[in-house]
Parts: structure tokens; C-alpha cells; sequence
């Protein structure tokens, strides 16, 4: 099964928040190989820029999430698409193109406004009852 992961589970971890047990046991699956993840490659940037503000360097964590997940990136088609979509947050409309894009079976994220679409969305806490209990 293809996941797409959107960059707040990262953050999960990164910052140490509420929803961290969740993220990581997501973040474990894939790495274990029990799911395909897949991230766009503004993820890694998001989670450099974001984390070093609040904890400094995350160069080891980037590496780790590297070692699991494909990184894919946008091109001019998805971004004109996102440009289209009528949802006004343009991270999650190139998140949700590329993971049509790439067929993936389900998006994991835990911002309440995500992008609905073709796709399941499902938050840390639902992914894990559906899938890992």
C-alpha cells in the first residue's frame, strides 16, 4: 500500500507535539516496509526550515526520512493544476496532485482542512485504527 505523508506528521516528531507516538508508529511502518511512503520534496524543506527555528539542526532526522520515503517533486503541470484547485492552501494542493499522480492509496495528514478530494485523507489517529491496529 502507497502512503502519501504531508509534511505536519514530520513535524510531529520533529517538535516533539501532541500527536507524536502516532507520527513515529507511522513514520516506523514505512520504514519497516509494511507501507510505501511517499513525500513531496517540499516536505524536506518545510520540516529544515520549521525545525530549525524551534531545535536546531534536524540534518540526521532529514537523512533518516530520506533512507525511507520517495521524494517527489512538483513540475509546471502540477502547480498549474494546484493553481486551479478551489482550495486555497497551495502545499496541499501539490501534495494532493502528486499523490493522484502517483496512485497512492491514502494521504496521512493532520490538518483538518486538507484538501479533499479522489483520495482518502486520513489523520494520524484514523490511519493507524484502520491500518496498524
Amino acid at each position: 500500500m502507497k502512503i502519501f505523508v504531508d509534511t505536519n506528521i514530520f513535524l510531529d516528531i520533529a517538535l516533539q507535539r501532541e500527536k507524536l507516538n502516532e507520527a513515529l508508529m507511522i513514520f516506523k511502518s514505512v520504514k519497516s516496509g509494511i507501507f510505501e511512503g511517499v513525500i513531496a520534496d517540499i516536505t524536506i524543506v518545510n520540516i529544515d526550515y520549521i525545525s530549525r527555528k524551534a531545535e536546531g539542526d534536524v540534518r540526521a532526522y532529514l537523512q533518516a526520512i530520506e533512507k525511507s520515503f520517495s521524494i517527489v517533486g512538483a513540475n509546471n503541470a502540477i502547480v498549474k493544476a494546484s493553481l486551479a484547485l478551489a482550495n486555497k492552501d497551495l502545499e496541499d494542493n501539490i501534495q494532493y496532485l502528486l499523490a493522484k499522480e502517483l496512485s497512492c492509496d491514502c494521504i496521512v495528514s493532520n490538518d483538518k482542512s486538507f484538501y479533499k478530494g479522489e483520495i482518502e485523507v486520513l489523520n494520524s489517529d484514523a490511519f493507524i485504527e484502520k491500518f496498524l491496529s
